[in-house]
């Protein structure tokens, strides 16, 4: 085995290993195996694993690991180490004082785990998790944004129909199956009698866009995900979004788009779930079933009553609004979800799946153009 191998599986094991492996570390390596052994060194006891090193209560030494970590490693192990930091050693310290805050790494999940602090976290730490939050909706808005308002605005121009489009805007495949009848054996083609085209520059609002929105814990990155969505399409002019947050309770975001940090800070993550009751609400919200699209964004763990939320749900889909339910609007892995509630509402005609942010602009688009959505899911989430 080669000395670089040798040195890896060291680092990998830890300082028992070192005998085992015949490798000395550089002073460089032992200040990696230091922040390593920080975190992930155990003993074994009588009774099972028993944390022999850590980080302590001391914020000094947490944010020396902050800095150290970051110098060795690159940010998406720093992500996964602070995680585990919180997750495995309980360090909630690491998050409420503000200059270890303004140390750590950012990302979706560090988000999710201070909206979920947000209500015990002192004053003089907010602004700097509001400074933290901003930085990752900042780097998902140029992710996402333009992808997004480009998709929509795109659909939304095609959505209309016109009888006298320019060329470029012919639907030809509407055209050609309302012209078979004009087939010319002679010419061997179809000439049409008329064309059928798409309609194009109409600033009027065409759509309502209603997402209700799963705040319990499970569905955090889902939330942050969803939140950010929701202040995009909020910009746009010819759309009339609404944004719901529900658990046992509903609260109405729609105020809040213009600012997709405060619409997060709005959210309350953790206790029960009462879809019923949400979608409810989102009845109250449809004037036009016709050109509404409500997209429930949930798990489905009904806490409320299962069967009112089918009916509901029937009663929306019969009125004619297209409802999509999302079992996680989320880049993480295969969702935890209640198959029985998924399974009935896809009964219903309520196409139901898990979806990534990259492919939420393109499910939208093809919500607003009236797409078999079930279809859709079917050829583009794997």
């Amino acid at each position: 085995m080669s000395d670089e191998r040798l040195r890896r599986w060291r680092l990998v094991l830890g300082g028992e290993a070192e005998e085992e492996t015949g490798t000395t570390l550089s002073a460089e390596d032992r200040s990696v195996d230091a922040a390593l052994a920080a975190l992930y060194d155990a003993a074994e006891g009588e009774s099972g694993t028993q944390r022999s090193a850590g980080l302590g209560a001391s914020a000094p030494r947490v944010a020396r690991w902050l800095g150290d970590i970051r110098q060795y490693f690159p940010s998406t192990v720093v992500q996964v180490m602070q995680r585990d930091a919180v997750e495995r050693l309980g360090i909630t310290r690491m998050l409420m004082e503000p200059e270890l805050l303004g140390a750590v790494e950012p990302d979706v999940h560090l988000v999710s785990t201070l909206l979920a602090l947000n209500e015990v976290m002192p004053e003089e730490t907010k602004q700097t998790a509001r400074d933290v939050v901003g930085r990752v909706v900042a780097e998902l808005e140029a992710r996402l944004a333009e992808r997004t308002r480009a998709a929509v605005t795109g659909a939304l121009d095609r959505a209309g129909r016109t009888a006298r489009p320019r060329h470029s805007d012919i639907d030809w495949d509407r055209t050609i199956r309302a012209n078979l009848k004009h087939f010319s054996p002679t010419l061997g083609t179809i000439v049409p009698d008329r064309l059928v085209g798409y309609a194009r520059r109409n600033h009027s609002v065409q759509r309502d866009i209603v997402l209700a929105i799963d705040q319990s814990g499970s569905m955090a990155e889902s939330v942050v995900y969803a939140s950010l969505f929701g202040a995009v399409l909020g910009s746009i002019r010819t759309l009339r979004t609404s944004l719901v947050v529900f658990d046992t309770a509903v609260v109405d975001l729609t105020d809040q788009l213009e600012d997709p940090v405060d619409v997060l800070f709005g959210t309350q993550l953790g206790g029960g779930t009462d879809i019923n009751r949400a979608l409810a609400y989102c009845e109250e919200l449809v004037t036009k079933p016709a050109e509404t699209v409500l997209v429930l964004i949930s798990d489905l763990y009904e806490g409320g009553v299962r069967e009112e939320m089918l009916r509901r749900a029937r009663s929306l889909v019969e009125s004619g609004v297209q409802v999509i339910a999302l079992l996680a609007l989320a880049d993480s892995g295969t969702p935890s979800y209640d198959a029985e509630n998924a399974a009935a509402l896809a009964e219903l005609g309520v196409p139901t799946f898990a979806c990534t942010p990259d492919k939420f602009p393109d499910l939208m688009a093809a919500a607003i153009r009236r797409e078999d959505i079930g279809g859709w899911a079917a050829t583009n989430i794997t």
